[in-house]
């Protein structure tokens, strides 16, 4: 073969990488899964952060039930991120999952599938043995799911104890929940009462708010007339005056009021009104002849609505008579408008003060069912006194039972059903409206689409309704003693659990930092917690009481018989609270005086709300996670908390309020919340609609790692947007990635460690790339620690496309690929590409697993080795030169219009490659010349040859509007080209050994040549 004809590409130092272009994620990430399994990964992290600060991030229990779908995956793979970020950080960082089995959704499955579908009766569940075959069908359906949720999650890249994860079923745990509703039996804030709560007709149960969403539905409006019965004197001379000019008027008149919930009337008791409020007495002067509200009726209404309610009673015509003081308002006794149907509403119907009454919308009085509404319930308890005083029967009926229907409570309505068993508008409406309509008291109806509550499993409308049910105060003293509702603060509150509640809420971090206020707001308003609930699969309200004759019951407090019961439940389960003789085994020898065991179970929010106490507080069964010491108790040890944002209202504070209530601060250090998942359109997700992304269907054509670059681009403290368009550009946003990974891979398989050279001895450029790791170090440090992935992953991948794909390696190839082996130049690009590969991958391992695993493998094989194993790499301080970097942007403005020049040239088809040019670049910024001047533009723009000129340039040179005083005119290289660099040189031939080369590249032969010789 002649020299001429030579092919030099193996003398070239190409990349060589056992690590694909085409990434091959769903084959390649199981694998990677089934090597941490092997290797045990979990228990290495552990052993190797042994000894470090503690940062546990406790899992919220996701619902045992079904399939994963993207918010699952969103929030898991968020979970993991911090795990993962943490340990590398530092930390032992360790992630226990968890799983919530409890509650009526399983229920609802087990009756569908086992009892429904198949046209069998359900279980009588009074009968404990049918109880307890019917407990043990929801814990086998519960772990069935757990088992397919478990894999799925594993799937995702979620590193944690998998094979010991917590569940809300386990007969640790269900002990654990009986001992902490025990202590709000111990400390007096657990009671029986009877309070109107939130009732699924079609599920038959209460519910919390946390299980309560808005939606839009169609309800009956009415207009109500309460005939005024009498008024009092005030006392005020100049009101009494004025009162007694309008007597005849005012004994004829009647209050209005307006409500969307005619079922409720019968539960009246009472009628709201507001001292902010104007209300003015009026007549009607002129409307048609068959109408309600007819000529000569008087009413008391607000003066801001009444023209809204004339109108709503088609009443052409009115006189306003008299402005009525706030006086006189609170003297109106009023008559029930069912007074005489069926003789059940004969009592007088007091006007009460109410906040709650506002002229948003009605008649400016809101009609009170303390039997069928919270504020209804406040006003009437908090004027008990007064109206006992006045011989008024303050007892809250319960009106309407269970089932949505009517009790003998609502005489004249037994039997009427509010909600149907299928959640569908039963017949009470129509019923009360047409008794309103025959006893004259209706003026006007209609129909109004509003927001109203509706259950978030059956989807169908619920009902306030007075029940018994057991709760916890929110403002019930819980020690004598008086806290500080603020650090540093002098203002002292008593001790109960809603001040405890709102000073924890002030001690934990919250991120976003909005999350605080929403939730203080919540804890503010929030009423009594409602925990009881009438079901079968949960653990049960685990005390006995005994009747005391005022509605009220003696809750049993006796250690012995706590004691039994918690023992019981660790080696049975709460099934134990059901088994026969249940009764007297746990009350021993009590079990001859007349307690009564309760048989509701827990509210599952009160389960999940626990697992602070039986997870992060159990070294026996949860020994990784044993002696947490919290900042807050003088340790270095954090505990952090993180679901979407709606669990504010959920399981964040549900937790806080077991927690304060118990413990009397939160369980968590740092509570974090992200959004929720719409499709790219911004809707919600929908089978209808067509538009779920399935997390299966991704990592089944993309892998995990798409998805959860997904999650670590988007701003999850906003609501994130998925779907096909989206998860494209997040593919080819990863291949450039992958292909910068890979390029790095390929070039260090020439890497010697002996050949590595001190930055001190780099040029510019290779200081510059340590500049910018040093810089990005502190950016991703801070990131992480403040949980911003968004931002650190739009850094590296700016950098990694941007500073190195398209700069730097640009640049560098020629260097790499032809220098001599002996090049201090190469060695230092070299050197600087070890220390790239090692920052980036450590720093992108949290967020992509998978791919930071195999690229980290194919650069240190080795059996035993994980990047998960690693932290980030402490980079020197030293490696930052600002004023290097100053320069160098300079540089890169100059390369700009370069680069620009030969676009145009290559564009009209004057060169092809850019090693066929020799640009001319004209500085005429005296400062900027002096600061570029020893720099090799040739070298930098990929270019043959290029000369540096001060001055203007010629008129015709290229230049940047952006980039000002700096032009540039292409000439064509001159020489001839080198065969193996290809780069056009005069000096190419001044070699005879190699007449086709440049005397680099034949001094890079003459070493390659050497090279393969000594390896013979």
């Amino acid at each position: 073969m002649t020299a001429a004809a030579r092919d030099y590409n193996e003398t070239l130092f190409l990349p060589k990488a056992d690590f694909p272009m085409r990434a091959g994620l769903p084959k390649k990430e199981p694998e990677i899964l089934a090597r941490w399994q092997k290797l045990n990964l979990y228990e290495r992290l552990r052993a190797a952060a042994r000894g470090r600060a503690k940062f546990i991030l406790h899992d919220g229990p996701p619902y045992a039930n079904g399939n994963i779908h993207i918010g699952h995956a969103l929030n898991k793979i968020l979970k993991d991120v911090v795990t993962r970020s943490q340990q590398m950080l530092g930390c032992d960082s360790n992630y226990v999952p968890g799983w919530d089995c409890h509650g009526l959704p399983i229920e609802w499955k087990i009756e569908e599938e086992f009892y429904r579908s198949k046209n069998k009766q359900k279980p009588n569940l009074s009968d404990p043995k049918a109880m307890i075959a019917f407990r043990k069908e929801c814990r086998a359906y519960a772990q069935h799911w757990l088992e397919v949720q478990r894999e799925e999650f594993e799937r995702l890249g979620v590193e944690g104890d998998w094979a010991h994860p917590y569940t809300t079923m386990d007969f640790p745990a269900e002990a654990q929940i009986a001992r902490e509703i025990m202590k709000f039996a111990h400390n007096g804030t657990l009671y029986r009462g009877s309070k109107p709560v939130m009732w699924s007709v079609v599920e038959k149960t209460a519910l919390a708010e946390a299980e309560i969403e808005y939606e839009d539905y169609v309800s009956d409006q009415v207009w109500v007339k309460f005939p005024v019965r009498l008024f009092a004197i005030t006392e005020k001379p100049e009101i009494d005056r004025k009162l007694l000019e309008i007597d005849h008027k005012l004994r004829k008149a009647a209050v209005v009021i307006w409500t969307t919930t005619p079922w409720t009337i019968p539960g009246n008791r009472a009628i709201s009104f507001s001292p902010k409020i104007t209300y003015g007495l009026y007549e009607v002067t002129d409307a048609p002849r068959e109408n309600w509200a007819k000529v000569g009726d008087t009413f008391v209404l607000s003066e801001k609505l009444a023209e809204d309610v004339f109108r709503h009673a088609r009443v052409t015509a009115f006189n306003h008579i008299a402005t009525l003081p706030t006086e006189v308002v609170n003297a109106i006794l009023c008559s029930h408008p069912l007074k005489g149907f069926c003789g059940g509403y004969e009592f007088a119907v007091p006007l009460l003060e109410g906040d709650h009454v506002t002229e948003d919308a009605g008649t400016g009085f809101v009609h009170t069912a303390p039997g069928h509404g919270r504020e209804d319930f406040e006003v009437w308890m908090e004027n008990r006194a007064l109206l006992d005083a006045s011989h008024i029967n303050t007892t809250v009926p319960y009106t309407v039972d269970e089932n949505g229907a009517f009790t003998d409570h609502a005489p004249g309505f037994a039997g009427k059903r509010v909600i149907t068993d299928a959640g569908e508008k039963g017949d009470a409406n129509e019923a009360v409206i047409k008794a309103l309509i025959d006893a004259g008291m209706l003026i006007a109806r209609g129909r109004l689409k509003h927001q109203y509550p509706h259950s978030w499993r059956s989807k169908k409308p619920v009902i306030f309704r007075n029940t018994p049910q057991w709760f916890i105060a929110m403002d019930k003293p819980i020690t004598s003693k008086l806290i500080r509702l603020a650090e540093h603060s002098g203002v002292a509150a008593s001790d109960t659990l809603r001040n405890r509640a709102l000073i924890a809420i002030r001690a934990t971090r919250w991120v976003p930092a909005a999350g605080e206020n929403r939730i203080t707001g919540m804890i503010e308003s929030r009423p009594d917690w409602v925990i009881s609930r009438q079901r079968a699969w949960g653990v049960p309200i685990t005390v006995f009481v005994r009747e005391t004759g005022d509605g009220s019951v003696e809750i049993l407090n006796d250690a012995r018989v706590n004691a039994r019961i918690a023992d019981a439940f660790e080696r049975e389960g709460a099934d134990a609270w059901y088994q026969p003789g249940a009764r007297e085994r746990f009350l021993g020898e009590l079990a001859n005086e007349d307690w009564h065991k309760v048989d509701d179970i827990l509210d599952v929010w009160f389960d999940s709300g626990s697992t602070h106490a039986f997870v992060l507080e159990d070294p026996v069964h949860f020994p990784s996670l044993a002696g947490i010491k919290r900042r807050r108790d003088g340790g270095p040890d954090t505990v952090m908390y993180l679901e979407g944002s709606d669990q504010h209202r959920g399981w964040f504070q549900s937790s806080l309020l077991e927690s304060c209530g118990t413990r009397g601060r939160a369980p968590f250090d740092v509570v974090l919340t992200h959004g929720f998942v719409l499709d790219e359109d911004g809707r919600k997700m929908s089978k209808s609609l067509g538009n779920v992304t399935a997390p299966q269907d991704v990592i089944r054509q993309s892998g995990a790692d798409i998805l959860r670059m997904w999650v670590c681009a988007s701003d999850y403290a906003d609501d994130l947007r998925i779907g096909p368009e989206i998860l494209k550009t997040t593919v080819e946003t990863y291949r450039k990635l992958r292909n910068t990974i890979r390029w790095m891979l390929g070039s260090l398989a020439h890497f010697r460690d002996e050949d590595r050279i001190a930055p001190a001895k780099m040029p510019e450029l290779e200081r510059l790339m340590l500049h910018r790791l040093s810089e990005l170090d502190a950016l991703v440090r801070q990131a992480y620690a403040d949980f911003d992935y968004k931002r650190i992953f739009a850094a590296l991948n700016a950098f990694m496309t941007t500073d190195l794909s398209a700069f730097y390696f640009d640049i560098r190839k020629d260097v790499l690929y032809c220098d001599p082996i002996s090049s201090v130049t190469r060695k230092a690009c070299l050197t600087v590409l070890d220390h790239l590969f090692r920052a980036t991958v450590t720093w992108l391992a949290p967020m992509l697993p998978f791919t930071a695993e195999e690229a980290w493998l194919a650069r240190y094989p080795s059996q035993e080795g994980s990047v998960h194993l690693e932290l980030f790499p402490e980079l020197p301080s030293a490696w930052r030169d600002d004023a290097l970097a100053e320069k160098w942007r300079k540089v890169r403005n100059v390369r700009r219009v370069v680069t620009g020049a030969l676009e145009i040239e290559r564009a009209h088809k004057r060169i092809g490659s850019s090693l066929e040019a020799a640009p001319v670049i004209y500085i005429s910024d005296p400062e900027l010349f002096a600061a570029v001047v020893d720099v090799d533009f040739a070298e930098v723009a990929i270019t043959s040859d290029s000369t540096l000129v001060e001055g203007d340039g010629p008129p015709d040179a290229f230049r940047l509007d952006d980039v000002n005083g700096v032009a540039v005119e292409v000439r064509l290289a001159e020489g001839k080209k080198c065969a193996r660099s290809w780069k056009i040189l005069p000096s190419v031939g001044s070699d005879p050994a190699y007449p086709d080369v440049s005397p680099r590249d034949a001094k890079a032969l003459r070493e390659w040549e050497a090279m393969r010789k000594a390896a013979e």
